[in-house]
């Protein structure tokens, strides 16, 4: 389980263990864990933000439950489905604890079965979206280095100073699943890309780029266009140095992965010209968001009882200082308007 990674035009090497740490005789992966903080990292920015994007923090959690579990199965599903190789057996495809989970599973999984949930809980989905794009670059970012542990995920043989080279790399390229374009040869005793960190650093610069936007987007969901634009961007061209994924045209050397990517950017930027035309000279006005207490004492009421006007709203633009202390005061509004309604009962 531990491996000798070296970077020799670093002059750098590392003994890497798969294995974190044992609980119960119970091995517990790096794997898992560089998931499991991005996770919780994306956790946090959401819940610290979610206020400014209309949606109430406590409304968000069932919300975020399904979206996590269900969107992890998708990315293993479409990682067995595009997968170079056959498995031999059902628990093979899900014993995800020896890696392997597809980013494009997760985002479709995650958007698709978040966006149901948001319909159950009454929670605005577009916004929503917006908050999950930044999480997921947050846990992308720290995810990636997962298959660094494992090493996997790296890319074909390349001179540059930061080529990595190891015992898991060598042992793979020698192996029959490789996929390179027709033309290319790979010799397995020389370093790799390492396109774990080129997608690592791409998302980490993706969220510093798109955090500093959070104050100037023109519409709900233009976060997520922009999420779709830039990270389909850059896996087109990492995908391009892998040799582990689901060859499309090997002529020239198409992956599945990059088809997918190649799709996201397109209708990213075409719907991002659209929507940017149409609410040009709009300002996003973020309706303030109202707690699942005050939500749940509306149903017991016999009629809905309708909060609205300039003072139930903040511009986009607003501090974050701002949209805490006026949704706090609209809650405490709120509150004492149905406790007054339900004495009138």
């Amino acid at each position: 389980m531990t491996n000798l990674v070296q970077f020799p035009g670093l002059g750098l090497s590392f003994h890497l263990n798969r294995v974190a740490f044992s609980i119960g005789g119970v091995h517990i992966y790096w794997y898992g864990v560089c998931i499991a903080v991005g996770l919780c990292l994306a956790l946090v920015f959401a819940f610290r933000h979610s206020i400014e994007f209309g949606v109430d923090p406590d409304s968000m959690v069932d919300v975020i439950l399904i979206g996590v579990v269900l969107g992890i199965v998708s990315a293993r599903a479409y990682y067995v489905a595009m997968a170079p190789f056959k498995y031999q057996s059902i628990w093979e495809m899900i014993a995800i604890r020896d890696g392997g989970l597809a980013i494009y599973g997760g985002i479709i999984g995650g958007f698709l079965f978040g966006g149901l949930a948001c319909k159950w809980r009454k929670v605005p989905v577009l916004p929503m979206f917006d908050l999950t794009a930044m999480g997921f670059l947050v846990g992308q970012c720290c995810g990636r280095w997962g298959n660094f542990f494992n090493q996997e995920a790296f890319g074909c043989n390349t001179t540059l100073p930061w080529g990595m080279y190891s015992e898991g790399t060598r042992s793979y390229l020698m192996g029959s699943t490789v996929t390179v374009q027709n033309g290319v040869t790979i010799d397995p005793n020389l370093p790799v890309h390492p396109t774990f960190l080129y997608e690592s650093i791409w998302c980490l610069v993706g969220f510093i780029l798109l955090f500093r936007y959070i104050k100037k987007r023109k519409f709900n969901g233009d976060i997520t266009l922009r999420y779709l634009i830039w990270y389909g961007a850059g896996r087109f061209w990492i995908e391009a140095l892998r040799t582990d994924s689901l060859m499309l045209v090997p002529s020239i050397g198409l992956r599945a992965s990059q088809l997918v990517a190649g799709i996201a950017v397109v209708a990213g930027v075409a719907a991002e010209i659209y929507f940017t035309r149409k609410f040009k000279d709009k300002p996003l006005m973020v309706p303030l968001a109202m707690t699942a207490e005050n939500k749940a004492a509306m149903k017991k009421l016999d009629g809905p009882i309708a909060f609205a006007g300039a003072d139930t709203q903040l511009p986009a633009s607003a501090s974050r200082k701002e949209f805490v202390e006026k949704t706090e005061r609209y809650n405490a509004e709120v509150k004492q308007k149905l406790e007054e309604q339900q004495k009138n009962h």
